[in-house]
């Protein structure tokens, strides 16, 4: 049996990687009541420690809406020149589903920057190796992140999701500036398109 990791030996080890009710708190937007074991061994979070952050994640806001894409996008708009952090300005997904999943009331490690090997390879085949955060995971992250610790996650790369849209298309988030300076700043929501039969070319 996996030995209990304490909160208090988990901010041991993860230091200023650890993000828990207090930090939460002091963000004001989140309902924070419970406080779930941490599944994690000492082990794990040795060994993810510098690569990871250790974030709880609550289902509700303090308004009493669950926690998910879709209202996490009311509350930061899409708008740069207003406030960020905030989305990046694209509606194409308002009326998939993986939007509206809630984020649990439970411990999540997320890894801070993208595996150097996995640039540039298709995500059947990083899924033989990599499992996949969910969207709202990564979505979460984010902007608590960014919120407490000052640090943008992903600034200049996408990451996969284990989410796909209606189409089986599978979802991608991050990339919050362009460095062309051709977009907006805006956390990103794409999906990679499939080749399937509506697709084809003429001359």
């Amino acid at each position: 049996m996996m030995e209990k990791v304490t909160l208090e030996k988990a901010k041991v080890i993860m230091g200023d990687n650890l993000i828990g009710s207090d930090e939460l708190k002091r963000v004001g937007l989140f309902e924070v009541n419970s406080h779930p074991d941490i599944p994690y061994s000492v082990n794990a979070l040795e060994a993810k420690k510098n690569d990871y952050f250790l974030i709880l994640g609550v289902s509700k806001f303090s308004n009493g809406k669950t926690v998910t894409i879709r209202h996490l996008k009311e509350i930061f708009g899409m708008d740069p020149n207003q406030k960020e952090p905030c989305f990046y300005n694209q509606d194409w997904y308002d009326k998939e589903s993986f939007i509206d999943v809630p984020m649990k009331n439970e411990w999540i490690l997320i890894r801070k920057t993208v595996y150097e090997d996995s640039r540039a390879v298709q995500p059947i085949d990083l899924m033989k190796q990599y499992s996949f955060p969910s969207a709202i995971r990564c979505t979460y992250a984010f902007f608590l992140v960014w919120l407490t610790l000052g640090v943008k996650l992903w600034y200049h790369d996408f990451v996969w999701c284990s989410d796909t849209d209606h189409n089986g298309d599978r979802i991608y988030v991050g990339k919050y500036h362009d460095v062309d300076g051709v977009n907006k700043n805006g956390f990103s929501i794409h999906r990679h398109l499939g080749l399937r039969e509506c697709y084809g070319c003429i001359d």
